[in-house]
């Protein structure tokens, strides 16, 4: 079942329910049903929630890894020139060289720190918009009940 399914079938739930004498539209419903839908509903949550969680954890791994790759680098590119020491003029170039790489790798790293980070605002945004929609929807389905309550009461 999906997540409207459930949430239909609560409020069936909620309108076979006996009501209360004296309670003011207040109904006996069975606890344990109850839960056992609600948890339906929650594993039925997008399942980019649970992709954000895992970007998140991730995006801390892409730049690490970024971080190493560029350290690798500038360490290849320093053993690099010190091999090269014999000469003045290869010495030189050399130095260019690695200096090139280094800044190459920051801007690969500032690249995928940035993509990393736009991917996962992008991600959490569209799961911010799911959740937010999710909220006005159980919010609507909890003003229906309670008008379902009223009405049941006139």
């Amino acid at each position: 079942m999906n997540v409207e399914e459930l949430i239909d079938e609560l409020y069936e739930m909620v309108e076979k329910a006996w009501n209360l004498p004296l309670s003011r539209g207040r109904a006996v419903l069975d606890g344990d049903e109850v839960r056992q839908i609600l948890d339906e509903i929650r594993e039925n949550l997008p399942k980019e929630l649970r992709q954000a969680k895992a970007i998140v954890a991730d995006r801390a791994q892409i730049i690490s890894d970024a971080k190493r790759e560029a350290e690798t680098i500038v360490r290849v590119a320093e053993e690099r020139s010190k091999a090269m020491v014999n000469q003045d003029e290869i010495v030189r170039a050399a130095q260019q060289k690695a200096n090139d790489l280094v800044t190459q790798a920051q801007l690969k790293a500032r690249e995928m720190r940035k993509a990393s980070n736009d991917y996962v605002d992008d991600l959490m945004k569209r799961t911010d918009d799911a959740l937010a929609a999710n909220l006005a929807e159980l919010r609507k389905t909890r003003q229906n009940i309670k008008a379902t309550q009223r009405s049941g009461q006139n």
